[in-house]
């Protein structure tokens, strides 16, 4: 199998892993470990791409980074011996299915996620080692950051895409697209890191997206999704 997956443990290249699955295409899968104090990826992800960062694949002498490029790669390289169901990965252009698309590849990336990193780095700021007199100050800085920035934001974001999954099964209307694997792992840490509240529909996209054979043998092999804590 000349396709592999550099994979680190908890990120965002699970949804690699599933849109693999979901295609059947065979792949070799080699597991990064974080750094267990910093939660880093390992050096030796620098040894495959100059940025250290996952996912990265690997298919023959083609080295792909950005979980973007990778899954519009794997569409139009192995798209076409995916199983009927999903015809739809790239939807046709011109269409609404396909400007929807485009626009949810973007949004997770470009918008979303920049908004959730930002939640759990200023969550975690307060719990990192420092000396007892700056931890209030630490933790009333981090507050007042989530208050009046962040967490505005992540809301905004949440309802959104509640009045969006709202009128649609899948992010770019009735089939599963390009556009579902690059939301999801968003999508589970926008859950995670607090939007369950009032959002049925988001909850529902999850479970849909998380029955499917496909996603579950993903989780095996990968693990774990999101970080805890």
């Amino acid at each position: 199998m000349a396709l592999t997956v550099h994979h680190l443990e908890m990120s965002r290249s699970q949804r690699i892993l599933w849109l693999l699955e979901e295609l059947g295409v065979p792949y070799t899968l080699k597991m990064y470990r974080r750094d267990p104090q910093t939660k880093l990826a390992p050096p030796a992800l620098k040894e495959i791409h100059p940025l250290g960062k996952s996912p990265v694949i690997t298919d023959g002498e083609l080295v792909i980074a950005e979980s973007g490029a990778i899954i519009e790669y794997l569409v139009e390289t192995y798209g076409a011996q995916a199983p009927s169901d999903l015809s739809h990965l790239q939807p046709a252009r011109s269409t609404q299915a396909y400007r929807q698309c485009r626009f949810w590849m973007h949004y997770a990336e470009g918008s979303l996620m920049n908004w959730l990193v930002m939640k759990l780095v200023f969550d975690s700021i307060p719990r990192q080692p420092m000396p007892f007199f700056v931890r209030p100050i630490a933790r009333a800085l981090c507050s007042q950051v989530q208050k009046k920035l962040v967490l505005p934001n992540v809301q905004t974001a949440q309802v959104f895409i509640e009045k969006h999954l709202e009128q649609h099964q899948w992010f770019a209307g009735e089939h599963l697209t390009m556009a579902d694997f690059q939301m999801s792992f968003a999508v589970e840490a926008l859950l995670a890191r607090g939007g369950e509240q009032a959002t049925p529909y988001l909850q529902a996209y999850c479970q849909r997206m998380q029955a499917r054979p496909a996603y579950q043998r993903a989780l095996q092999k990968g693990g774990p999704v999101l970080m805890s804590g």
